[in-house]
């Protein structure tokens, strides 16, 4: 060590320690990241880039070509703005419920009940399992001979298929989703509450303030800065759901739990022909949204940390 040091001095030693994850990192980040760029802006269904003719913005082009784009029959590739306005319901279904039921959890939390300890651990518990091993629970609940078709069958109420009809298909993505994330988002929120001093409260006590008003202009403000980063995280995440969703449903029944990761994949790997450039340039597209909540994170952490 002491050679390698003489030979590029004590200020550049550090390099020679962050190398290996310098290359590491750039050969699994960078090298995918630029290669994305080029099947974007070439064609053909051959995986070998020598292979691959250059076609511009053809692919992007492909994919915005809408007459109305609230109409996904209008568009060209109706299948990815299928799965486009799916992944908006979803983002502002899960998202919305999540925070309100975490957000509702963190305060039962917060105060002094029995066994405060015991249900921060239970909630925080799905948090723990794989998304896999989520859906696959889930799934053996939610078939035909399911456990909650059991127990409806057995209270002689009538059952349903509930991952082959559309709308309850829906609904228990969004569901489980909450169920699997919410603890984490609970915690965060946890910790934003138990960061409000105490004499605030004490002092709003003092003055006779009722639980509504108190929860209203001291916890809620004060609350806010984690709010907004649980949102944006939130938000993240929901935009790129896919595992649960895919092992629960598949996208189906149809493409009626369709999300755009899974176009992306199934696009570019499952199906054939497998249009590489098309599914790069909908993860291009991704991305930049991506980029757009990952850049209000930053500034919603930085306001924070200015206050």
């Amino acid at each position: 060590m002491l050679a390698i040091q003489k030979m590029t001095g004590a200020q550049k030693i550090a390099w020679v320690f962050l190398l290996p994850n310098l290359v590491i990192f750039g050969l699994f980040t960078f090298l995918p990241i630029f290669l994305n760029f080029f099947y974007a802006t070439s064609g053909s269904d051959r995986i070998l880039l020598s292979q691959r003719p250059y076609v511009g913005m053809e692919n992007f082009s492909s994919l915005l070509a809408c007459q109305n784009y609230l109409d996904p029959n209008s568009c060209q590739r109706d299948i990815f703005w299928r799965a486009v306005h799916n992944t908006g319901w979803f983002v502002v279904l899960q998202v919305g419920f999540m925070i309100l039921f975490s957000l509702v959890t963190a305060l039962v939390l917060n105060r002094n009940i029995p066994l405060r300890g015991f249900f921060r651990s239970v909630f925080f518990y799905p948090v723990l399992l794989s998304p896999v091993v989520v859906a696959l629970i889930w799934k053996w609940v939610l078939q035909r001979y399911g456990v909650l078709n059991a127990v409806l069958e057995g209270q002689g109420l009538p059952i349903t298929n509930w991952l082959v009809e559309a709308d309850w298909a829906f609904f228990w993505i969004v569901f489980v989703s909450i169920w699997a994330h919410m603890g984490f988002y609970t915690l965060i929120l946890l910790a934003g509450l138990q960061a409000i001093p105490s004499d605030v409260y004490e002092a709003a006590e003092m003055d006779g303030a009722s639980k509504w008003r108190v929860f209203s202009k001291i916890t809620m403000p004060l609350l806010m800065p984690t709010m907004a980063v649980v949102l944006v995280l939130s938000l993240i995440r929901a935009v790129q759901a896919f595992d649960e969703i895919f092992v629960l449903t598949g996208g189906g029944p149809g493409s009626a739990t369709l999300l755009i990761l899974q176009f992306i994949y199934e696009t570019g790997f499952a199906f054939r022909p497998q249009l590489y450039g098309l599914a790069s340039a909908a993860s291009l597209l991704m991305a930049a949204v991506l980029m757009v909540l990952t850049l209000l994170q930053l500034r919603v952490a930085r306001g924070r940390g200015e206050d």
